[in-house]
């Protein structure tokens, strides 16, 4: 079996046009979001979009079995004022990936996204997760490190205190957190950007904090491989040994998925952090499913890299595509 624990939401275009609308009154007109049908649902994973086939025929050509399916983190507006909006939007998005799990039960598993709209508490947050765990049966949230989305002000290192109402709700929910930040608005920093430097600024932060010890049984995951860390590693092992710690052992309390698209990359990843610390995750269909001109499949048909590493034995091949999800995500 194979686990994509790295995936988004194909919505209706109905959820993108009620975004449109309350950002356009602000909330002046309520929050009421339009019907959707289940066939309105269903036809979006048959509606080609961002890759040369449809979401799930997408998953059938990669080989991919199940998914875990988040909201579409360029789209989560968290900087957005007034702050309702946020609130507003996350949980329709939240109420559309249930909808999805119900009619995909084979396919999909859901990630909630949390409503951190920028400059409140975490603890405003937490009901949503609650809601999304409890009674719509989610496997976890998104964790944008970064709620003002690269606006200008600084949110707290994840090591922060700030964040520790969360990880106290991870953990008596005993579900996991995936790492992925949400807009930018910065031109200079587009979002595909943003999100690498914030991975790689999320996993910097852990790492050299005492969160796992206040919280060992905290599950977190990095998207994109952990960002640029892999590949500074000596850098950040050469830092923190001044102070007496062994980075990688430090990021080896978090797991990494495997979207980064490249032979060079995943080895790299896999070799620092090693293969029971990585899960298999494509972002299917997403950025990735554009056709590389040098093997004339897409960039996200990384199964036939893994399963080509000799170096790995055949259960650190199925640690990766499905043991470490299953067990993470109690799936």
């Amino acid at each position: 079996m194979i686990i994509d624990c790295h995936a988004h939401v194909s919505a209706p275009a109905a959820l993108w046009v009620y975004k449109a609308s309350i950002m356009s009154h602000r909330g002046e007109h309520g929050r009421k979001m339009p019907e959707v049908s289940d066939e309105e649902i269903k036809e979006s994973y048959f509606r080609k979009e961002m890759g040369p086939v449809a979401h799930i025929p997408m998953m059938d050509r990669l080989g991919i079995d199940k998914q875990l399916i988040s909201p579409r983190p360029f789209q989560m507006m968290h900087s957005v004022k007034p702050s309702r909006l946020v609130h507003w939007f996350t949980e329709e998005t939240n109420n559309i990936i249930a909808r999805s799990v119900q009619l995909f039960p084979d396919k999909f598993f859901g990630m909630c996204g949390l409503p951190q709209a920028a400059g409140e508490p975490i603890t405003a947050a937490l009901p949503e997760l609650e809601r999304c765990v409890t009674k719509l049966g989610f496997k976890g949230c998104l964790l944008n490190p970064d709620p003002y989305e690269n606006g200008g002000e600084e949110a707290p290192s994840l090591g922060d205190r700030y964040w520790y109402p969360l990880y106290e709700k991870l953990c008596e929910l005993d579900v996991a957190a995936h790492i992925h930040a949400t807009g930018s608005k910065s031109e200079r920093t587009p979002y595909t950007l943003h999100f690498i430097n914030e991975e790689s600024i999320a996993v910097f932060g852990l790492a050299n904090s005492t969160v796992f010890k206040d919280f060992p049984k905290l599950k977190i995951v990095c998207s994109h491989g952990g960002g640029a860390i892999p590949y500074q590693i000596g850098r950040f092992q050469s830092g923190a040994s001044r102070r007496g710690v062994d980075f990688i052992e430090a990021m080896r309390n978090l797991y990494y998925d495997t979207v980064l698209y490249s032979e060079a990359g995943l080895r790299l990843l896999i070799e620092t952090v090693g293969a029971d610390r990585c899960m298999y995750g494509a972002e299917c269909p997403g950025v990735g499913s554009s056709l590389n001109p040098k093997t004339g499949t897409t960039f996200d048909d990384i199964v036939p890299i893994i399963k080509s590493f000799d170096w790995l034995s055949e259960g650190d091949k199925k640690m990766i595509f499905e043991d470490n999800a299953k067990a993470f995500f109690r799936i």
